[in-house]
């Protein structure tokens, strides 16, 4: 056996696991939406119905385990653009304080 104990292993896999993200309404939504995609696909056939069995599977399997890989994503992308955000307003207030001390330094200096 390798080195790592087995409770060590254990809490690496549940770390590893997916949390969810998909709850409520939301989810709901996805069960119900993938059924009726599904219901459609098989009743419809051919290669728009395969897509259309597709897309209800995905929406039926986050609905199941209530986590989206692609709503994770934008979250990610969303708490980017804050923290962006933040670093631009805080790169603006200094650059406001720059100013005013080199303003009052000029005006020192002037007199």
């Amino acid at each position: 056996m390798s080195g790592i104990h087995p409770v060590e292993r254990i809490e690496s896999t549940v770390e590893n696991r997916p949390c969810q993200n998909v709850q409520g309404w939301e989810r709901a939504g996805s069960l119900a939406g993938g059924v009726v995609m599904l219901g459609k696909g098989i009743r419809r056939g051919g290669f728009i119905g395969l897509i259309q069995i597709g897309i209800g599977a995905i929406a039926l399997k986050r609905g199941i385990t209530g986590y989206s890989s692609t709503k994770r994503m934008l979250e990610q992308s969303r708490q980017q653009l804050h923290s962006l955000r933040s670093d631009i307003e805080r790169a603006g207030d200094e650059l406001l304080k720059l100013k005013e001390v080199s303003e009052a330094q000029a005006t020192q200096k002037a007199k």
